[in-house]
């Protein structure tokens, strides 16, 4: 139950008296209040007992039982709502987390970045080309991005239609779990076309042979179904950004006396919005969804702990997840402060690796991207510090794609600067494609093997 002091001074509009960052200048205040109160009576996306479920399974990552797979697009949009496009960014999914959970020999936690990632962080509020400035583009649920005024403003009815794409996408990939589509007997079902393609394909397709061989095995001695083979669990996550679509969508559950965010399962504090005085921390702090924080180079030791007393301060399992990203160059010299930190506080956060933000990088030509090579360093130099501090990394969070994008150079196929002209197509952050997240997967899941055997 929540302490009795956050009952009386928390309800879901008491970041409005706090600076909040990364927040849309709208022109209209009553349509923006008729709109969020519109979207307050509509049903909830998520319910409370899944909320609840995915806090369990985060306090078994916490313990070392159990890994997360975090991923999905950078920014979603709202033409992408399509069930082609949402089919692939399940498979991969599914495909990342068959390997890992080969590799590491525990239940792996999948966890999209997807139904309601629309809104981004901008560092700058406006945007100037050919002498013309206008507001920066913030994502589909604020405004549009073509370069006109009228596309430009601050859109209140974006927040409907966001709620609307949100609740489309996660109800199919709720039918497609429970249609047996994730079931680990039939991995067939999540072939990508163009997986047959890869170098890498016959690596998963023994990978798939064999968990389907040993689920057979273990049916027929024992004579029944294990059910997790079945079903795989599936949760939706985003950055809990443009707050007024939050505030919009939390609900006070009598028989859990707790107030909950069920626009999402796991809703994110990043970096540039986690000041301890601020909006977001205000807000975050009164829910009881298990949460996260992107945290970075410009946190310093207090700044970390404050978050954690803030956040987290009944020390409650699976409630709190740091996602640290450092970047490869950076992560030895800041991530052991940030651990020791935390330790200080004698609180329990879940550890995650974000090996995508801090990797980020442009080319000659002007073009954003990533390499895979810092990529896959920045997660094998987490592993090893979380273990030499007795710690443990308790999961990753990538930025990918199921499409044949070519967003970050290297990988298997080794993409080049010269190849992303290929296929680039976000709008925000380059992305892993689809081989080299699974690429990405069976270097996790072949360093923890390597890692057992050297330990026995």
């Amino acid at each position: 139950m929540r302490s009795p002091e956050l009952s009386t001074s928390w309800h879901p509009a008491s970041w409005q008296s706090k600076p909040a960052q990364q927040q849309p200048r709208y022109d209209d205040p009553a349509a923006v209040e008729r709109v969020v109160a519109q979207l307050s009576r509509l049903p909830p996306i998520v319910v409370s007992w899944e909320v609840e479920a995915l806090r369990e399974r985060l306090a078994a990552a916490q313990r070392g039982q159990a890994f997360l797979l975090q991923g999905g697009d950078c920014a979603e949009t709202f033409a992408e709502c399509e069930s082609d496009q949402i089919a692939k960014k399940l498979k991969i999914l599914l495909q990342m987390s068959l390997v890992l959970l080969h590799g590491l020999k525990k239940p792996i936690i999948r966890v999209g970045r997807m139904a309601g990632q629309y809104a981004k962080p901008r560092s700058a509020d406006t945007e100037t080309r050919d002498g013309v400035t206008l507001p920066s583009y913030r994502g589909d649920l604020v405004n549009r991005p073509e370069f006109t005024p009228e596309a430009r403003a601050a859109d209140p009815s974006l927040l409907l239609r966001g709620y609307e794409r949100a609740a489309l996408t996660l109800n199919f990939v709720r039918a497609l779990v429970d249609g047996g589509f994730a079931d680990l007997h039939h991995p067939e079902y999540w072939d990508l076309g163009f997986v047959k393609h890869s170098p890498l394909k016959e690596t998963f397709r023994r990978i798939a042979d064999s968990i389907a061989d040993s689920l057979d095995f273990f049916e027929g001695l024992s004579g029944r179904r294990v059910h997790e083979a079945m079903h795989a669990g599936f949760y939706a996550s985003h950055e809990g950004l443009l707050l007024l679509y939050e505030q919009a969508q939390t609900r006070y559950i009598p028989r859990k006396e707790r107030w909950y965010n069920l626009s999402t399962h796991m809703p994110w504090i990043g970096m540039r919005t986690a000041q301890l005085d601020g909006a977001h921390v205000e807000y975050f702090r009164g829910i009881c969804n298990p949460v996260a924080v992107k945290v970075g180079p410009g946190m310093d030791a207090a700044w970390a702990q404050g978050l954690v007393a803030t956040l987290n301060p009944q020390n409650e399992p699976g409630r709190l997840t740091f996602i640290h990203r450092f970047g490869a160059r950076d992560i030895e010299k800041r991530l052991p402060p940030l651990i020791e930190a935390v330790r200080e506080t004698g609180q329990t956060v879940l550890w995650v690796c974000d090996p995508m933000h801090g990797n980020t990088e442009t080319t000659t030509g002007g073009i954003k991207t990533r390499r895979f090579e810092n990529i896959l360093k920045e997660i094998e130099l987490a592993f090893r510090i979380h273990a030499e501090l007795g710690s443990y990394l308790g999961g990753v969070h990538i930025e990918l794609t199921g499409e044949d994008v070519t967003e970050c150079t290297g990988g298997a196929r080794g993409l080049t600067d010269a190849d992303l002209q290929r296929a680039y197509r976000s709008s925000v952050d380059p992305r892993l494609n689809y081989e080299q997240a699974l690429e990405l997967a069976l270097l996790i899941a072949d360093r923890a093997r390597t890692t057992r055997r050297a330990a026995s």
